[in-house]
């Protein structure tokens, strides 16, 4: 039934969570309104996140990046603390988005988990900190949309080798990826544990609970 030319609205959740792989990441799909304008879609909505994730989270940075086909982005993790948590989504074109637990003493340390991300499902992910983050374009002009709970320091930022057998991400075969400097030449999980870059799960938290 149409009212005034929109489409009466539905009762169904206007937000579905998942628990991922990696301890205290979630997938959101959020329910997608259509009628002949177009579409309307809210990827993050606060007491629903709450509700899922135990707290809030502060945000004090917007990121926005727009990617061809094959570029590959991470696997990216900030310095703990201050560290950084993301609240990300597609807003245009499709991705594949991985999550990384790097934070050692963590209870999913190296485990992975991903989801395909696109402007049908709306699919948005939630790192906390410490937990590392990629992403490949699998369509040109793919728009990657960031909420962050920390603004940018270059010198906090750091990089993983998307292609460690460590993590054995698993990359699509037969298309050719476009990767950054940094991200080409980033060390593995075992040296940056040695190096010492890796977070600790317990700073972690701490900077989590200060979130509450």
């Amino acid at each position: 039934m149409k009212t005034d030319g929109r489409t009466a609205p539905d009762h169904a959740a206007p937000i579905t969570v998942r628990a991922l792989a990696v301890e205290g990441a979630f997938e959101f799909t959020p329910r997608v309104h259509h009628d002949e304008r177009g579409i309307f879609t809210s990827p993050l909505q606060g007491e629903e996140f709450v509700r899922a994730v135990g707290h809030s989270m502060p945000v004090v940075q917007t990121n926005h990046n727009r990617s061809a086909r094959g570029v590959l982005r991470g696997v990216h993790f900030t310095t703990t603390p201050p560290g950084q948590a993301k609240y990300v989504h597609c807003a245009r074109g499709r991705a594949m988005d991985f999550v990384v637990d790097l934070r050692l003493g963590s209870p999913t340390f190296g485990v992975w988990d991903t989801v395909e991300m696109d402007t049908e499902s709306f699919h948005s992910v939630y790192l906390p900190v410490g937990v590392g983050h990629a992403f490949l374009a699998l369509e040109d002009d793919t728009v990657m949309s960031y909420l962050v709970s920390s603004p940018y320091r270059p010198g906090l930022e750091q990089s993983l080798d998307p292609f460690d057998p460590a993590l054995a991400l698993p990359w699509p075969e037969g298309l050719a990826l476009t990767l950054s400097e940094r991200d080409a030449h980033a060390v593995g999980l075992a040296e940056a544990r040695e190096l010492g870059m890796l977070p600790r799960y317990e700073d972690c938290l701490a900077v989590t609970g200060s979130y509450a």
